[in-house]
């Protein structure tokens, strides 16, 4: 991992935003920051995201007359494994440069921790196999590689404990108090 492409990282932990891009923006505001070169999947009128390569953002909205509505955006981070950094968008490669396979989370815990961002182990629906992690002040959630599960040993790639798997935004306290509540106390 280079440090540039670490220095997108803790750009998207700390600021909750991709390239200044929010997941509350517009889609129209979001293609203007990432570019028009996206993907664009819906399941019905109601719920449309557009995939940029690693970063995902979605929408909703109240019916199909109704404005679209940002409702949160991803780094499908496990991407780099199969694909490397051509999976990256081409407007983050351009301002943050060259992008490993692979994002381990001690790296950018450790990093996050140095400039005062703390993350807080949160309970997930996915564990074991993996963990989650809350940054408060963005609303930004890291998950994490704990386990193999059984599909892990079918798939491509070769992600290992320890890779971080998504980024999120937005996670409220909310969702997390939620999350405690219905899954206990996480070991990290």
């Amino acid at each position: 991992m280079t440090p540039h492409s670490l220095a997108f990282y803790v750009d998207v932990v700390t600021s909750g935003t991709v390239l200044g891009a929010k997941p509350t923006d517009s889609p129209d505001r979001v293609t203007a920051i990432l570019g028009s070169d996206f993907a664009e999947n819906s399941l019905n009128d109601h719920i449309m995201w557009r995939d940029y390569g690693m970063a995902e953002f979605s929408w909703v909205r109240e019916s199909p007359d109704s404005p679209w509505e940002g409702h949160h955006f991803t780094l499908q981070v496990h991407r780099l494994s199969h694909w490397g950094g051509s999976i990256v968008n081409t407007s983050i490669r351009d301002r943050y440069g060259r992008f490993g396979h692979r994002l381990r989370f001690d790296k950018l815990e450790r990093l996050l921790r140095k400039r005062g961002v703390p993350l807080e182990n949160v309970p997930d629906v996915n564990a074991p196999a993996f963990t989650q992690h809350w940054q408060p002040a963005s609303q930004v959630s890291v998950m994490t590689f704990r386990a193999h599960p059984e599909w892990q040993q079918r798939r491509r790639g070769d992600d290992r404990i320890g890779d971080v798997h998504a980024i999120h935004s937005s996670v409220s306290a909310e969702q997390v108090a939620r999350n405690r509540e219905r899954h206990g106390p996480q070991n990290a």
